[in-house]
């Protein structure tokens, strides 16, 4: 297992493991146990789903990952990343439908690790990623106003697109609670001021006993403050999952396809980024595609304990490493903590105020949106790069993050190949070229820069052959690839010089434009000899080439 590509962190940091270490990966666990608590709870009720959900998703996928994942102080669980995307197909698809999407993204994970696709993913562009983020930022805000401010929405009305959540909170402004407000400012104060004063003791821990505390104790709060033993049932124990009752036709798991793809991207982009955060932070080097296979796992054994699709947790994952935190027996240990809790705690989270909930995610928003990226991208990116970010974002907040992902990717793409097209320049060199070479009479020498492809193969169609070309010397030194569709466009200029009888001469072929030539052929049909190493030696040949003719 010496040069496994796929072996897991925990193997290589138990050989030299020490019991001190032992107890500070102890200690950091503990404390991030602490924060994923009421984080836990806050994402599953972002997320549509059961407070509980939260809890079983950070035990189950953070364990998995800790043990077979590719970085030593990951942590695992649900995101705000997730939380739209989740709710969206628990409302359209029910818990079985996030089921089979959540099984099928993992097994999607579990091919991109193994057919080591982990480099890849740099291949998303920074601007689809700070787009959705943003954007779901955004959404997640706008999905808390209610709790925060107390409303209570209609009978029946179920908002569950950003714009509907919107419209809804506007019809139920006149349920308006202000002791509602009040708890949640009070929460949304002590978020923002404790960690300039106090950074041991997890803020959020801080707001939701406090606010809990003053829903019981303060005269009048308790009937005008909903908790969530309010509005949610609160299970004391492990999960009980009924596989039987859920709908695994072809029709749906052929629907949830496009969903499943997305949770896989999201859990990758989010997993290896943490990775690459926490490997600046203790002086690491993750393994990208172990821990994609530790990620789909991970995945496929949250949704079999009751939770919802996970990722690797920035924010929790820096926390481990903040406090000492260097193995993943750490991020276990996390796990283990949150089962205890699980098992003899969990009713009193349903003394927790929807309020204090809502603050905690207002700053779970605040952190993910990264505005100042965002702005930066405004101020300083070129012109394709805004117009892909704000689409991407505006598409996240007005439909979901699998239109914003599909659009932007192909955005990016097209607006890419128009770049690259733009920068393939025809030059056309007419009399003198540098270092004193001459141009011969009857030959032209034609200058290619830029990559050739498809995007960019017309411009080869464009090169002029007048009456008066015997020679036409292709220049390609700066060409340092080229495709099919570009091969094709040079073949049928060689075609239109055979007509002319022009001969065609090619100077500097780099390295993969000539591999691809020589293996369609078209070396063996111009002839060996019609390649120059240099512009010299081409005009050179020319030159000789006229002499013998004369």
């Amino acid at each position: 297992m010496k040069n496994f590509y796929l072996k897991p962190k925990l193997f290589s940091v138990l050989k030299t493991y020490t019991k001190e270490q032992c107890v500070k990966d102890i200690v950091a666990g503990i404390i991030v146990a602490v924060i994923a608590l009421p984080l836990s709870i806050a994402l599953a009720i972002a997320s549509g789903v059961e407070p509980a959900c939260g809890i079983y998703t950070a035990i189950a996928a953070g364990f998995i990952v800790s043990l077979l994942g590719g970085s030593t102080v990951q942590i695992a669980g649900p995101t705000a990343a997730f939380a739209t995307i989740v709710a969206g197909i628990v409302a359209a698809q029910g818990m079985d439908g996030l089921f089979i999407a959540t099984v099928m993204a993992g097994i999607l994970l579990i091919l991109m690790g193994a057919l080591k696709f982990g480099a890849l993913i740099k291949y998303i562009p920074y601007t689809i990623t700070t787009g959705f983020t943003a954007g779901i930022a955004v959404t997640i805000f706008i999905g808390q106003i209610k709790d925060f401010l107390g409303l209570t929405y209609a009978d029946g009305v179920r908002p569950i697109e950003t714009i509907e959540k919107i419209e809804a909170n506007i019809d139920a402004i006149g349920t308006f609670s202000w002791q509602a407000l009040l708890v949640g400012v009070v929460c949304l104060a002590i978020l923002i001021v404790y960690p300039k004063i106090e950074k041991r003791v997890p803020p959020s821990l801080i707001a939701v006993v406090v606010a809990a505390l003053m829903v019981k104790f303060i005269p009048g709060m308790d009937a005008n403050v909903n908790t969530i033993g309010d509005l949610y049932n609160i299970p004391m124990g492990l999960p009980k999952v009924d596989f039987g009752a859920m709908d695994f036709s072809l029709d749906k798991i052929v629907a949830l396809l496009p969903d499943a793809l997305v949770i896989a991207v999201l859990a990758a982009i989010e997993s290896l980024l943490s990775c690459v955060v926490a490997d600046q932070m203790v002086n690491s080097r993750h393994n990208s595609n172990a821990e994609l296979v530790a990620q789909g796992f991970a995945n496929i054994g949250s949704v079999l304990f009751g939770g919802i699709p996970a990722t690797g947790a920035i924010a929790r994952t820096a926390a481990n490493a903040k406090n000492g935190g260097r193995s993943p027996i750490s991020g276990m240990v996390h796990s283990v903590v949150l089962l205890l809790v699980l098992l003899m705690f969990m009713p009193y989270a349903g003394l927790i105020p929807m309020p204090a909930i809502a603050a905690v995610l207002f700053m779970v928003a605040y952190n993910m949106s990264e505005w100042r990226r965002f702005r930066r991208i405004i101020k300083c990116a070129p012109g394709s790069d805004i117009l892909v970010a704000c689409v991407t974002f505006a598409l996240t907040v007005i439909f979901d993050l699998v239109v914003a992902i599909e659009v932007g990717m192909l955005m990016a793409v097209i607006l890419f190949m128009k770049r690259m097209s733009d920068k393939t320049e025809i030059h056309m060199w007419d009399n003198d070229i540098e270092d004193g070479l001459k141009i011969g009479e009857h030959v032209k020498v034609v200058e290619i820069n830029g990559s050739l492809f498809f995007g960019s193969a017309d411009k080869i169609g464009a090169i002029v052959i007048d009456e008066n070309t015997e020679y036409l010397i292709l220049r390609m030194r700066s060409v340092t690839a080229l495709d099919s569709t570009a091969m094709n466009a040079i073949e049928a200029l060689y075609e239109n010089c055979k007509k002319r009888d022009v001969r065609l001469v090619l100077s500097h072929v780099n390295e993969q434009p000539l591999k691809l030539m020589r293996k369609v052929g078209f070396v063996d049909a111009v002839g060996e000899d019609n390649f120059c190493a240099h512009i010299g030696d081409a005009l050179k040949l020319t030159e000789e080439k006229q002499l013998q003719n004369v």
